[in-house]
């Protein structure tokens, strides 16, 4: 009987620690198919920083170091200067890429840095307790903001891939997310894009991936899918914001 379904070998058997509906660990299970499809895993290194990224290491199986908070970005691009044969990624949440390093991302992504960004963009601060995130959508309530985030107040949420498709050094910028299968599925082709452009060597890419966070949205499981599929991606639409490997 032929075997149509196998854990990659890219992860670990560790038990992941992850509250039930959180897309972390979908979007790990992606990664690690996609360096095993590649064959990559024994040149691959991963950077993960501080907040619920920071598990990361744990799951995968091959390298993975840590950075601090907002700077995935650096210590990234100084591992792939230093050992340019390697095949070097970093995983960060929102309020690590997009709020405390947001400067660290612009500048790696107009320099053009050969690198992988996967971004996963679930609008709130996960690991401590949900506060108010640059993404963090109009009306959101956080602990923050717990009447709502006010354009006044706090500004509007931030297009990451839409701010990045504004600099020459980017290459390929694509937005998903994991709520159906379908998605999923369009997840991983995106992601496998993403590598395959810095094996190129074609420069900076980043795949923002939309991710429920039940616990801290104070909603169901079923209730965060419907939330991803009415409100995030009427804000954050999906697909393709720029591949320049197609000019």
């Amino acid at each position: 009987m032929k075997k149509l379904f196998f854990k990659p070998e890219s992860l670990t058997d560790t038990d992941h620690k992850y509250c039930s509906g959180c897309g972390h660990g979908i979007v790990h299970r992606l990664v690690a198919e996609v360096i095993d499809e590649l064959g990559i895993r024994e040149k691959t290194i991963g950077i993960a920083p501080v907040g619920c990224a920071v598990f990361a290491y744990d799951y995968w199986n091959f390298d993975v170091t840590e950075a601090s908070h907002g700077r995935p970005p650096a210590v990234a691009t100084g591992i792939k200067r230093f050992l340019p044969d390697r095949v070097v990624f970093t995983y960060q949440g929102d309020g690590d890429l997009a709020a405390i390093g947001m400067a660290e991302t612009i500048h790696a992504a107009n320099r053009g840095e050969n690198i992988t960004v996967i971004f996963i963009n679930n609008a709130i601060y996960g690991m401590t307790t949900g506060q108010m995130a640059p993404t963090s959508l109009l009306g959101m309530k956080t602990t923050t903001s717990p009447f709502g985030r006010d354009a006044k107040l706090a500004g509007y949420p931030i297009r990451v891939g839409e701010l990045l498709a504004t600099l020459e050094g980017t290459t390929y910028l694509a937005r998903c997310a994991v709520d159906s299968a379908k998605h999923v599925l369009e997840a991983k082709k995106a992601i496998k894009k993403a590598f395959e452009v810095q094996l190129a060597e074609k420069g900076y890419s980043l795949v923002e991936i939309l991710s429920q966070c039940p616990p801290n949205w104070k909603m169901s499981v079923p209730e965060s899918l419907e939330y991803v599929r009415k409100e995030m991606m009427t804000q954050f639409p999906l697909g393709v914001i720029k591949d320049k490997t197609k000019v």
